[in-house]
């Protein structure tokens, strides 16, 4: 006989129903609420359903009821179903009701039905009950819809002290740092959760830092709430993200003080501050000494190992784990990568239990970083399927670094007409292909295409987009780009300062630069990079050397080789070679090839002969074989009328076999680039172009002698 599996199970679950001693059966309203919430309770949302629908009377209660049992299970659509069939069903909300959808709203981040739901709670009067009015805040802060959040906030702050808090994160979700400030000094009581929330904000916002650590003395010295393991562990994450290792230990002695030191979040936050400032002895140390390890502590310590090339350390780690998620495979995939051991990167991947996405696009990328682009290619079409624009950006990433600029930006064509969302690191990576193939049309195409997108404003496009009109070309375009960032960081600011530097318009560029001091952005050792080279090109001596001055006296940065090259290429433009060479010589690092051969250059310029002579033996001594100090020397000695020593120098030329670099351009023809260079006939129409050039040759040369 053949039995009915379904048939079967049926016959199971009709015998249970009637053994439940909480059956719908003759049930009132009471029990069968009582029923409703215990299914739920127990997960059971079909059973709970089925009580709800063989119920004749229903209350609000037994709404209420089932859409929160829906909500905990995150289904969503069902809740929001239902919710949508009570109001069509004339049944009143209570606050229950309004405060259960709004939470789901917010969530969710559907604005459109907390909208509605808004407009429901105002047709009710019901915006007056607290957890009511601290959900329509909730729904606009999750939406980061600021205008609506505050004028809720406006109007029932005085009678519900539950909105400072949630106005407060709103705020500093939205990275809007000065108005969380002036609410949080409002507040007429400050938990430890709201000095959290504001320090965690400095924190992640930029240039934040010194004013997260004076909030956290402010709170300690208060007296008004006593920090927990949350407010330390982000102070402690705070340090190591700024690399302040000296005020890291401080926090640290404090931890052991407070009784701290044996909190899971605040040991993983310890042994992240001290991998972030490369003092790996003392979060090897820490971690050895942990009494019980997470599984993050153990993640982060592996990640700290291969931040410094430590691979063999990391492996060790992850070996003696006793449990293991993607995380730590992703790691130590990419350690393997990193250092070319591919095919241990490979044998991971294989031995994983469960091979979820993200693991497969970090081997996309590893394949990538080795060269293996067929294999990164291979295992994108098998991982594409997923939709995740990750997963594109992971190989769009691979064809940059491999050099196949065209190929990214077909792939990107690829990915619209699959319908694949872009996002900000997607025209991040395109832009920079652009950039690499000098191609403006191609940028400029990319960037209609962003307009449509909510990225334009994106500080992470928007810095792509400037760098990429202003080595393109199109300088005015990079300014018209970084105007449309809505909170440009220091690397948007650096990147504009260097267009402008590499276009010799210097005065602007420190325009720029103080512009950006003024702002309260605080420039990092790229910055003094591009605005040194702004005042070389332009002769800034007394803005340039100011500048320089202040990198270590305000900034803390200590200036380093290329800063110190910038320098010298500032004093040799206006003819302080003398000083230029002092620098050098007082320098606490080491001269390299690079800026000696600045120097040489600006002796050559100036005619300085005998500063010539000792700088391109320093050169010679480095590089013996140096083919640009040859040539120099060789403008030195021809114009100063030394043709036996031109000689020489041309005579080590040809002992070394030396020869200059051939020419490169390039042209964007039809979407696509051609490169020319002297003699290469590698275009594969190289015959037809110089059969063409023949003949223009020839015109030229009959129209010139008649």
């Amino acid at each position: 006989m053949v039995v009915d599996p379904s048939s079967n199970f049926r016959t199971w679950e009709h015998q249970h129903w009637r053994q439940d001693p909480i059956s719908p059966t003759n049930f009132d309203v009471i029990s069968a609420n009582k029923a409703i919430t215990f299914h739920c309770e127990t997960g059971e949302l079909r059973r709970a359903r089925q009580v709800f629908d063989t119920m004749l009377e229903r209350t609000v209660v037994s709404w209420n009821a089932l859409i929160t049992g829906y909500s905990k299970r995150n289904m969503i659509s069902d809740a929001l179903c239902l919710f949508s069939l009570m109001h069509h069903s004339n049944v009143r909300f209570n606050e229950t009701t309004f405060s259960i959808a709004l939470s789901i709203c917010g969530r969710e981040h559907s604005l459109k039905v907390g909208k509605q739901v808004h407009g429901l709670v105002l047709k009710s009067g019901h915006q007056r009950f607290k957890f009511v009015g601290s959900g329509l805040l909730y729904v606009y802060a999750c939406c980061c819809e600021i205008g609506d959040g505050r004028r809720v906030f406006d109007e029932l702050h005085q009678e519900n002290e539950l909105l400072w808090s949630l106005m407060l994160v709103c705020y500093v979700e939205c990275n809007l740092m000065s108005e969380a400030r002036r609410v949080f000094d409002k507040m007429p009581r400050r938990s430890v959760v709201d000095w959290t929330t504001l320090i965690s904000g400095y924190v992640k916002s930029e240039n934040g830092w010194k004013k997260a650590l004076e909030m956290f003395k402010m709170m300690r010295e208060n007296c008004e709430s006593a920090p927990n393991e949350f407010t330390l562990d982000c102070v402690v994450r705070g340090c190591g993200r700024m690399g302040d290792l000296s005020k890291g230990r401080m926090i640290h002695g404090l931890i052991i003080k407070l009784g701290f030191e044996d909190e899971c979040s605040v040991c993983g936050a310890l042994i992240c501050l001290y991998c972030s400032c490369e003092f790996l002895d003392d979060a090897k140390k820490f971690y050895d000494n942990m009494l019980s390890r997470s599984l993050t502590d153990s993640n982060e310590m592996i990640r700290g190992l291969l931040k410094v090339g430590k691979i063999k350390e990391a492996e060790l780690i992850f070996c003696n784990m006793a449990d293991k998620n993607p995380v730590s495979y992703n790691l130590m995939m990419k350690g393997y990568a990193e250092c070319g051991r591919i095919e241990d990167s490979e044998r991971l991947l294989k031995q994983m239990p469960v091979k979820i996405l993200t693991s497969l696009n970090t081997m996309i990328s590893a394949y990538a970083r080795n060269g293996c682009i067929n294999k990164a290619l291979e295992l994108f079409e098998k991982a594409k399927v997923e939709g995740s624009p990750i997963t594109w950006n992971s190989m769009i990433s691979g064809y940059i670094q491999n050099e196949h600029h065209e190929d990214a930006l077909k792939l990107y064509i690829t990915m619209c007409r699959s319908s694949i969302s872009q996002t900000a690191s997607t025209f991040s990576l395109l832009l920079y292909a652009c950039t690499c193939l000098g191609s403006l049309q191609q940028g400029q195409l990319l960037h209609a295409h962003l307009t449509k997108t909510l990225f334009l404003s994106n500080v992470c496009a928007g810095t792509a987009l400037v760098d990429m009109y202003s080595k393109c070309g199109s300088i005015t375009d990079a300014r018209v780009a970084f105007s449309c960032i809505s909170s440009p960081n220091v690397a948007a600011w650096t990147a504009m300062i260097h267009g402008l530097a590499n276009h010799g318009l210097g005065s602007d560029a420190v325009s720029v630069f103080n512009h950006m001091l003024e702002r309260g952005v605080i420039p990092n050792a790229a910055t003094f990079v591009a605005v040194l080279s702004a005042c070389a090109r332009e002769g800034l001596v007394e803005n340039g050397m100011g500048i320089f001055n202040s990198m270590k006296e305000q900034y803390g940065i200590t200036p380093k080789l290329e800063h110190f090259t910038c320098v010298v290429d500032l004093l040799g433009r206006s003819g302080l070679v003398h000083e230029a060479e002092q620098l050098i010589e007082t320098m606490p690092v080491e001269a390299d090839k690079v800026i000696l051969i600045t120097l040489l250059h600006a002796s050559w310029f100036w005619m300085e002969m005998e500063i010539a002579e000792r700088v391109a033996g320093k050169i010679f001594s480095l590089d013996s074989k140096s083919l640009s100090a040859c040539v120099i020397m060789s403008n030195v000695y021809s114009r100063s009328g030394k043709w036996g020593q031109k000689v020489k120098v041309w005579n080590m030329l040809r002992e070394f076999g030396g020869k200059k670099d051939p020419g490169c351009s390039w042209i964007d023809v039809n979407k696509k680039i051609h490169e020319f260079s002297v003699n290469h006939r590698n275009h594969p129409n190289s015959d037809m172009i110089y059969a063409c050039l023949e003949s223009l040759t020839t015109n030229a040369e009959s129209t010139y002698s008649i």
